[in-house]
């Protein structure tokens, strides 16, 4: 899948079929999305390109929202789906201010030449998002391209959206919200040197950074970790590590009997039950009475 960041780097294409959205989590209803578009771009014979927004509109507007996904992740999905063009387009104030007509006639016609496009039922865009469905089927006769409305997408009779799923990621409904993405809630990173405390108190832990400005999902977790294929258990915290003064939010994972050197290894790090909500200790011995707490859970959890 080619990356195309920025309008400024984007040659006038052929055609295309176009959808747009942030995309977080590349969720079902995502998922619904862009294999319809990608029957479209088939039929069309032209590539399939996923428009997308860095910052996201809400983060510049100051309002921003956990992020379900890395950049990493949502990129290896899109391209895992079979998305040919990914074009991020750098949200900022002067590209807050163009017009939805400007918008469709200056980027959709002109850059991308556009033949299709798929759009979320509750899809505004431009300026005040003034841009509707509406005005897209207006310019998609003046200028001969097609507009679908994908409509929501429902699980059990209930809409699916990033925002639901965070919901059901902040109240520890780890099952529910894996309904609704198509897989368990994962994270990925590579594996950082921490400060080693937790080998003062018999618990070492392999430390993941988290890659986004706001985790969806905190506390102490019962997890399943994969390291170069291999598969182990452990128990996890997930948060600013209070107990320490900790200010960054931090990915640290508690392998049960594992003792190998895997510093720089890339870890997936799936999870599979909320043991409890993340808290501050007195001290590094209360801390210790209750990682022991915690491993016993999630070690009953998985039945080992």
């Amino acid at each position: 899948m080619e990356i195309i960041r920025g309008l400024h780097n984007l040659s006038r294409l052929e055609g295309c079929v176009v959808t747009i959205g942030n995309f977080d989590g590349v969720h079902l209803g995502h998922q619904k999305i862009i294999l319809r578009a990608l029957e479209k771009s088939k039929l069309l014979e032209v590539p399939l390109l996923v428009i997308s927004f860095h910052p996201t509109p809400q983060a510049f507007f100051n309002r921003p929202k956990p992020s379900i996904s890395s950049f990493r992740e949502k990129h290896l999905m899109l391209e895992k789906i079979g998305v040919n063009k990914h074009l991020i387009i750098n949200f900022n104030r002067r590209f807050s201010e163009i017009t939805a007509e400007d918008f469709v006639e200056k980027i959709l016609v002109t850059k991308l030449n556009i033949k299709y496009l798929l759009i979320g039922d509750d899809f505004r865009f431009g300026k005040d998002r003034m841009g509707d469905l509406k005005m897209l089927e207006r310019f998609s006769k003046k200028y001969f391209f097609g507009v679908e409305n994908t409509h929501s997408i429902l699980y059990s009779q209930k809409r699916i959206s990033s925002s639901k799923i965070r919901s059901l990621l902040d109240k520890g409904g780890l099952s529910e919200a894996a309904n609704l993405l198509g897989r368990e809630f994962s994270i990925e990173g590579r594996i950082a040197h921490g400060n080693k405390k937790g080998r003062t108190i018999n618990f070492p832990t392999i430390n993941i950074p988290i890659r986004r400005r706001l985790s969806p999902i905190l506390g102490v977790f019962a997890v399943i970790v994969e390291i170069e294929k291999q598969r182990y258990y452990g128990v996890c915290n997930l948060g600013k590590r209070p107990t320490i003064g900790g200010e960054r939010t931090l990915l640290e994972v508690y392998i049960f009997d594992f003792a190998k050197d895997v510093y720089g290894k890339n870890a997936k790090v799936t999870f599979k039950h909320k043991v409890r909500d993340e808290e501050k200790f007195d001290s590094f011995a209360e801390l210790k009475k209750q990682i022991e707490i915690d491993t016993k859970k999630a070690k009953d959890f998985f039945n080992i």
